[in-house]
């Protein structure tokens, strides 16, 4: 095992980058891999989309699809995912699981809008969920398993933007 002043990167792991315009022995002298004269060896180019004067094609072809500003995105979670951190101990069954609960076993990175319970996979314990969301199979499975399903009024209903 090395000390902490011994800890180095992999030998090629950092490639040093190249030194262009450094005269004709480099490789990269003289023109620095430009080529010669015109607008793209110069500095400030801008012609990414320029066909010539011509209507370029990002102009000719027509706008499609649309995106909803107001769409809210969801924390899903399935009742596999609920079972599997239960049995590992993570989720403490008789309590209420909640969005906030959720985060803190680990089941969900961060909090968003609200939390959407999915029916896939099995569900062997007893628990009580709050939840903005969940499948009609998501509660017949929890309510099988002898556990119940509140739901909460997510930010969507309240009429809150989501941040």
């Amino acid at each position: 095992m090395s000390s902490l002043n011994e800890i180095k990167d992999n030998e090629g792991a950092r490639k040093k980058r190249m030194r262009v315009g450094r005269g004709i022995g480099s490789g990269k002298g003289k023109t620095a891999g430009r080529g010669v004269k015109g607008q793209t060896s110069r500095t400030g180019v801008a012609i990414k989309g320029f066909e010539g004067g011509q209507m370029p094609i990002h102009r000719r072809l027509p706008k499609r699809g649309f995106h909803n500003i107001f769409a809210l995105d969801w924390n899903e979670v399935s009742l596999g995912r609920i079972q599997q951190a239960v049995d590992a101990g993570k989720l403490d069954a008789k309590a209420t699981v909640t969005q906030e609960a959720l985060v803190e076993a680990g089941v969900l990175r961060r909090a968003k809008a609200g939390v959407r319970v999915l029916g896939g996979g099995e569900l062997k314990a007893k628990v009580k969920l709050e939840v903005a969301h969940a499948t009609k199979s998501a509660v017949a499975a929890v309510e099988k398993a002898g556990g119940t399903v509140t739901l909460l009024a997510s930010k969507a209903d309240t009429g809150e933007t989501a941040a």
